[in-house]
């Protein structure tokens, strides 16, 4: 995502000065900040297209910093930190975070997760639509709705739905999963798939009968259940918020 403009939150300037020369020469217009006000302040003034945010930061927190942008913005945010830690990761994708990425890191891998979050968030339409029990999906224009209700999915969630729906009564692995919806390099992290897989059930599953609709294969994956269609009666809402 060459040019893409990015802020950069971290309170250590040398940790500052690496990632600014490292995401320049990828390509990024980098706007480094020391401080979670000045980050949100930036932010506000000039949108930037996606965030990099330590989580200790000198004047605040920074996984709280992440959830007052994460109220008006969806661009990718991805959360640093020395501590690798499953309770601070799962603390920061409540927050709104995209990513996770644990110091030290390669330059190769922070790059690519970033550049997979900007993919995810500015993905072009598909051309398909689904109606199955309650839930409508048009993947061409980007609509998900559930019993007539709005749904507003986070660019992950929806990437997990849309890779179900093209899927659709097939068995998805992890791995599968992990790899068409994150990308190389987190085909093992099965933590992070069951969270947002549990976050778009409870947001699609019409009546609460979420096991119903996208099955959990122990052990190995998931699955959407086909089911008998139902007219579409109700105005499409978009998922974008």
């Amino acid at each position: 995502m060459s040019g893409s403009r990015l802020l950069v939150c971290d309170d250590d300037p040398q940790i500052r000065h690496v990632l600014g020369l490292l995401l320049s020469e990828a390509g990024f217009e980098v706007i480094p900040v020391a401080t979670g006000a000045e980050a949100l302040d930036r932010a506000a003034a000039c949108p930037p297209d996606a965030a990099i945010i330590d989580v200790l930061l000198g004047d605040e927190d920074g996984v709280e910093v992440c959830r007052r942008l994460r109220e008006w913005s969806r661009m990718p945010i991805v959360m640093l930190s020395a501590v690798d830690e499953e309770r601070q990761k799962v603390r920061a994708l409540q927050r709104g975070a995209d990513d996770y990425v644990t110091k030290p890191f390669a330059a190769a891998e922070l790059i690519a997760r970033l550049e997979a979050a900007l993919r995810r968030a500015g993905r072009g339409p598909d051309d398909s639509r689904v109606v199955i029990e309650g839930l409508d999906v048009d993947l061409a224009g980007h609509i998900v709705r559930a019993e007539g209700r709005e749904v507003r999915l986070t660019p992950i969630e929806y990437d997990l739905l849309r890779a179900l729906v093209q899927n659709l009564g097939k068995l998805m692995t992890h791995q599968a999963l992990l790899l068409e919806v994150w990308g190389p390099g987190y085909e093992v992290d099965a933590h992070t798939l069951r969270f947002h897989v549990s976050n778009l059930r409870r947001k699609i599953a019409p009546g609460g009968q979420s096991e119903q609709l996208v099955r959990t294969e122990r052990g190995v994956g998931y699955r959407l259940l086909p089911g008998p269609s139902i007219p579409v009666v109700q105005e499409a809402v978009s998922w974008r918020k």
